[in-house]
């Protein structure tokens, strides 16, 4: 296999969910068009993708899979599991993140065993020299400059580096494949003259939108610039943001669990002066900052109306005035499910659309809508509150101080509790599923059937074309998107009729950020 690749072309054929091209028959069909080409190998994600890869081309397939990590970040096949469902799938290697961040889940084992037990090369995505180093001493076969500008150590590189590779080339111990940020045939052979084995491209090739908006971007206007800043109940999450949606760049904290009103406000002044040192750095000047923040807001005021327990201490602070004082910039505030579903009609899957519910999974559920084309807030700012419609009478304990809430049934929490032991967190159980496991599985439909008790609800209500999941349960969960869909064609009264489209967020896990400068950008 590996002479086959030396000197040669790889190309990386995948695709987000979302994105136009998403599925195994769109990336078989990359896939024979880049071998057509000249393509000696591809790079592929997921088993479903490479086997219908491996059917409709006869060239070396490199295996991946990318999981949401517990800190809500991508992982590259951070299971063992996952490395031997990829080469039943067909994959000839597999590669994985060998990054610091990697090595804190195991990869180094990881690349032992899966060379002992499954017998394929191993590759190493890494970002720096020393990880390099540290993968070629476990055992891996190559190491991938894939994650060079992807992690927090080198987020601040945004272009090819072919000193780089040389640098690899000389000193990491395995062969070097260059992959990441290869823009260009011309960098592709620098690469080549760097002393790189081969050469991965991806986005350059196989990813039309993206190619698509380098052109469009070399010819509008100069975009303004917004900061946003997104505070939830487990991380707080910070970037960058342009008046078209796009990123940046990006970060996250952990909030202050139980710090009370001062250390959410250090948190958010903090993740700001992140920003504003970003946009230094990058020669731009942000025109303002959002914030979306957990609990109710008074949208003219910036002021916090209203939050539950989740975030102690938080009613009735001066959000907007605090953080004016601190950067010296305008100042928006939002409600999190509000902003989110800003961000959907700016940017998102409700592009167009006038009526339509965001639903927000994860440390609490919250709920964001427009009617008639405008965002409802209600009369106190109240409105939406979908996370506290009663559905258990005398139920579970909510944070809000009733009992039977939604959100104590439909949260990550919940998500662990009904998975029974063995799951320490919610990504743990939706990943288990999503391979098979038969409670993990259970757990999603169990979720799924109280969703649907709210959700229905608020659709007998409000009666909207669209119902948009987003927030940390939502990521890389479609069995919840079919179960919820199961469940309310039966809560739901006229369901044929009624044409509702319910759909994951396209946004991910940066969508509160780039809600939180969609209200900013709206208000300028």
């Amino acid at each position: 296999m590996m002479d086959r690749l030396k000197h040669r072309l790889i190309v990386s054929c995948q695709a987000s969910e979302g994105d136009a091209f998403y599925g195994p028959d769109f990336m078989a069909r990359f896939a024979r068009a880049a071998v057509d080409g000249g393509a000696a190998g591809i790079r592929a994600n997921s088993p479903a993708d490479i086997r219908a890869i491996r059917r409709a081309v006869d060239v070396p397939v490199i295996g991946i899979q990318k999981r949401v990590h517990s800190d809500g970040r991508i992982l590259i096949t951070p299971t063992f599991e996952d490395a031997r469902a990829l080469v039943e799938a067909g994959a000839a290697a597999v590669a994985l993140d060998c990054t610091a961040r990697g090595r804190s889940n195991g990869a180094l084992e990881r690349v032992r065993r899966i060379k002992a037990e499954l017998g394929v090369p191993v590759l190493a995505d890494i970002a720096t020299l020393d990880e390099a180093i540290a993968a070629a001493g476990a055992g891996a076969d190559f190491v991938l400059s894939t994650l060079r500008g992807y992690t927090v150590e080198t987020e601040h590189i945004t272009a090819f580096e072919p000193g780089f590779i040389a640098d690899l080339v000389r000193r990491a111990g395995a062969p070097v494949i260059a992959e990441g940020r290869i823009h260009s045939p011309a960098q592709a052979a620098q690469a080549l003259r760097a002393g790189a084995f081969a050469v991965i491209v991806g986005t350059a090739i196989t990813r039309p939108h993206e190619i698509t908006r380098w052109f469009a971007r070399a010819i509008e206007t100069k975009p303004a610039w917004y900061i946003g800043l997104d505070l939830g109940g487990t991380n707080t999450k910070y970037g960058i943001v342009s008046s078209d949606g796009r990123l940046l760049c990006e970060g996250f904290t952990p909030t202050p669990p139980g710090g009370g009103r001062e250390a959410l406000l250090a948190a958010l002044k903090s993740a700001a002066a992140s920003c504003l040192d970003a946009a230094a750095r990058a020669g731009i000047s942000p025109a303002a900052l959002g914030v979306a923040t957990a609990g109710w807001v008074d949208a003219g005021t910036g002021r916090v109306v209203y939050a539950t327990g989740n975030l102690p201490g938080w009613t009735g602070t001066d959000i907007a005035g605090e953080l004016r004082a601190a950067t010296g910039l305008r100042v928006a505030v939002e409600n999190d499910a509000n902003a989110l579903a800003v961000a959907e009609r700016c940017f998102g899957a409700a592009k167009g659309c006038d009526n339509f519910v965001c639903v927000t999974l994860g440390t609490g559920v919250g709920g964001g809508c427009y009617t008639g084309g405008r965002l409802n807030r209600g009369a106190h700012f109240f409105a939406n509150a979908l996370g506290h419609i009663r559905i258990q009478p005398d139920g579970l304990p909510c944070t809000c101080g009733n009992r039977g809430c939604l959100e104590a049934y439909a949260n990550a929490a919940a998500l662990v509790r009904y998975a029974g032991g063995g799951f320490v967190s919610a990504e743990q159980v939706i990943a288990a599923a999503n391979s098979g496991d038969a409670g993990a599985r259970d757990a999603v439909r169990t979720l799924a059937r109280y969703l649907a008790q709210g959700c229905s609800t608020i659709v007998h209500l409000l009666d909207p074309e669209m119902l948009i999941l987003s927030g940390g349960l939502a990521q890389n969960n479609p069995a919840l998107l079919a179960d919820l869909e199961e469940e309310m064609s039966r809560l739901t009264t006229v369901w044929t009729r009624r044409g509702l489209e319910i759909r994951l967020s396209p946004l991910a896990y940066y969508g509160g950020v780039i809600g939180a400068a969609a209200v900013a950008i709206q208000q300028d």
